[in-house]
C-alpha cells in the first residue's frame, strides 16, 4: 500500500478545525499531524487537546507553548505601534496567525507534508493571514481549508457532522458563539451578535465583570516600560507576559477593556464583533501617554499616521511583507528613549491615565508654566508667527480675494 500524503491542521480542538481532521482523513486520505499552539487562549489542558487529535485519528499531534515568544516577537512590535486597527481592535487574532503559521510551515518540513490545512471560514479574515503567511514563508507548500470546500454550511449542520462521525466537540447548537481567545484578548462572534441591534449578551464576557458590578473604589496601576516595552507592574520587576496576565485579572476585575464594534473586513464585509481585551487596553493607553512625553513633535506626528498603516497591514494578514518589516524598524527607532513609569487608574469599565514620567521627558516645566518659573521668551512669538502666517498673507493678497469669490 502506498504511504499517504501528509498534512499539518492548525487544530485548536473547536467545531470547525475537529471536524476538519476527521473530514481530511475521510474525503481526502490524507494523513494529519495536528498542531495546536498555546498563545493564552482559556484552556486549561493542553494535554487533552493533543490526546483528543490523536483519538480522533491523527498521526502526530503537537502541544506547542508559544506564548513567551508571541509576548516577546509579537506583542512588543504591536505596542510599539500601539496597534489599533481602526482605531480600536487591538489586532488579538491577526498577530497570533502569524505565528501559528511560522510554527505550521516547520511542522511541515519536520514531517515532510505536502499540505498545510486550516479551519477557517470563506468569508472571514483569518483564511487570508494564514495562507499569506504560509506563502510568504513557503510558497511550495500546499493549502488545504475544508471548510471553504465541503458541504456544511451551518455550524448545525457541523455538530450534526460531527455526531455522525464520532467527533467529540463542546459547542452546542444552544450556545452557537465563535470564539478565538489569546493572552492579548478574546474575540467573540456568531450567534446574537450577528445583529447589530442586539445589545451583547452578558455570558460572552468571561475576562471582564459587568461594570455596573465593579468595584466602587478605583485602583491605581504604576506600569514600568524600558525602551517601550513593559518590564513592571507597580514597582515589581516582571516578564512582558506575565504584565499582560497580571493585567488581564486587574482590569478585568474593574470591567476594563470591552469592545463592541462593527469593523470592515479584509474580504469587503462589514462584521459585528465583540472583544474582551483588558489588558491591550491598558497597555496602549499607558504605552500612548509615556510616548507624549519622550517623542519630539514631529516623530510623534508622523507615527500617528504609520500606526495605523501597521496596523491595517497587519490586520490584511501581512506580518511577513517588505512593508511590515520596515515599518518596525521605524518604530524600534521611536522606542529608544520611550522609558518610564505611566500611572493607571481603573474604575468601573474605564482606563485612564493619571500620571506618568520619564528621565528622558522632554517635558520642560520652565517652558510649560504660567507661573513664575516661567523661562520661556515671549518677545520671540512675533516674529515667528510673521514668519509662519506670511505664505497666508501673500495668498490673501494675491488670490485670495478671488479665491473666496469662486
Amino acid at each position: 500500500m502506498a504511504e499517504k500524503e501528509k498534512v499539518v491542521l492548525a487544530y485548536s480542538g473547536g467545531l470547525d478545525t475537529s471536524c476538519c481532521l476527521k473530514w481530511l482523513q475521510v474525503e481526502k486520505n490524507l494523513d494529519v499531524i495536528a498542531i495546536c499552539g498555546n498563545v493564552g487562549q482559556d484552556e486549561a489542558d493542553l494535554e487533552y487537546i493533543k490526546n483528543k487529535a490523536l483519538e480522533c485519528g491523527a498521526i502526530a499531534s503537537e502541544a506547542m507553548d508559544m506564548r513567551e515568544e508571541y509576548a516577546s516577537e509579537y506583542l512588543t512590535k504591536a505596542l510599539a505601534a500601539n496597534g489599533l486597527y481602526e482605531n480600536t481592535y487591538p489586532l488579538l487574532s491577526a498577530l497570533s496567525r502569524p505565528l501559528l503559521s511560522k510554527h505550521m510551515v516547520e511542522a511541515a518540513h519536520k514531517y515532510g507534508a505536502k499540505y498545510i490545512a486550516h479551519g477557517c471560514t470563506g468569508k472571514g479574515n483569518d483564511q487570508v493571514r494564514f495562507e499569506t503567511a504560509i506563502k510568504a514563508l513557503d510558497p511550495k507548500l500546499e493549502i488545504l481549508a475544508p471548510v471553504r470546500d465541503w458541504e456544511l454550511h451551518t455550524r448545525e449542520e457541523e455538530i450534526d457532522w460531527a455526531a455522525e462521525h464520532g467527533v467529540p466537540v463542546k459547542a452546542s447548537k444552544a450556545s452557537p458563539y465563535s470564539i478565538d481567545d489569546n493572552v492579548w484578548g478574546r474575540a467573540i462572534e456568531c450567534g446574537a451578535l450577528e445583529n447589530p441591534w442586539n445589545e451583547p449578551p452578558a455570558d460572552i464576557w468571561t475576562l471582564s465583570v459587568d461594570p455596573e458590578n465593579a468595584p466602587n473604589e478605583a485602583e491605581y496601576v504604576e506600569i514600568g516600560f524600558e525602551k517601550g516595552v513593559p518590564c513592571s507592574l507597580n514597582g515589581e520587576e516582571k516578564s512582558f507576559l506575565q504584565i499582560v496576565m497580571d493585567l488581564n485579572v486587574l482590569a478585568g476585575k474593574h470591567g476594563c477593556g470591552r469592545i463592541d464594534m462593527v469593523e470592515n473586513r479584509l474580504v469587503g464585509v462589514k462584521s459585528r464583533e465583540c472583544y474582551e481585551t483588558p489588558a491591550a487596553e491598558v497597555l496602549i493607553a499607558a504605552h500612548k501617554a509615556l510616548e507624549t512625553l519622550c517623542l519630539d513633535r514631529e516623530t510623534q506626528h508622523f507615527k500617528l499616521n504609520l500606526e495605523h498603516q501597521w496596523s491595517t497591514t497587519v490586520y490584511y494578514g501581512q506580518w511577513f511583507s517588505p512593508l511590515k518589516n520596515a515599518l518596525d524598524a521605524f518604530f524600534a527607532e521611536t522606542q529608544k528613549f520611550v522609558t518610564g513609569t505611566v500611572k493607571v487608574k481603573l474604575y468601573k469599565g474605564s482606563c485612564t491615565v493619571a500620571g506618568r514620567t520619564s528621565d528622558y521627558s522632554l517635558y520642560d516645566y520652565g517652558l510649560a508654566s504660567y507661573t513664575a518659573a516661567d523661562t520661556f521668551d515671549h518677545k520671540a512669538a512675533k516674529g515667528f508667527i510673521d514668519l509662519s502666517a506670511l505664505p497666508f498673507a501673500v495668498w490673501a493678497e494675491k488670490q485670495g480675494h478671488e479665491a473666496q469669490d469662486l
